[in-house]
């Protein structure tokens, strides 16, 4: 685990992939207990980062969205799902 590219190195998508990665390893149970939190260490660190990218990439969309005015426009949406659960 120590080859592994700095979090805020990582893209969205690579971040993300990883994360999944070790959710899987650590329900799986197979690791051995430094191993797993090592593992476990790393996905507090992407899930954090992923976090606050999506904050940022919010707070982009209401400032793109803003009208001539500069009121926000109303714009139809669902929530993000903020919970710690991975669906696979």
């Amino acid at each position: 685990m120590a080859d592994r590219k700095p979090v805020d190195e990582l893209t969205y998508k690579e971040a993300s992939t990883e994360l999944e990665l070790i959710i899987r390893s650590l329900e799986s149970g197979d690791m051995e207990l430094e191993e797993s939190l090592e593992s476990y260490t790393r996905g507090v660190e992407l899930l954090q980062s992923l976090r606050s990218r999506l904050e940022d990439a919010e707070q982009k969309v209401s400032v793109l969205l803003k009208d001539m005015d500069g009121t926000d426009t109303l714009v139809p949406g669902e929530a993000a799902d903020t919970s710690d659960t991975l669906n696979l």
